[in-house]
């Protein structure tokens, strides 16, 4: 079995690296695409996925829910939601 530091990493693989997301109006969430979000406190999410055009918004999201998105942008206006981690 490969070690996972050697391991070929695709957008199936679980996540080796994850940072804390904030909300803003017009900032990217980061420079890479993440493969999923983690929510920790529940609410709606308002985002721009990557090669969409505009916002959608995730309504109710449960505490703890597990998103298979890949957003560019989350905003601030519309998310209620919080304790957001991109996963990559």
């Amino acid at each position: 079995m490969k070690r996972a530091s050697t391991a070929r990493d695709t957008s199936e693989s679980p996540a080796r690296q994850a940072y804390a997301v904030t909300p803003h109006a017009t900032n990217e969430i980061g420079t890479y695409e993440p493969k999923a979000i983690y929510v920790g406190t529940g609410g709606n999410i308002t985002c721009r996925l990557v090669g969409d055009s505009a916002d959608v918004v995730f309504t109710n999201v449960p505490d703890g829910a597990l998103l298979p998105i890949i957003p560019q942008y989350i905003r601030v206006t519309g998310t209620t939601a919080s304790d957001i981690v991109a996963l990559f």
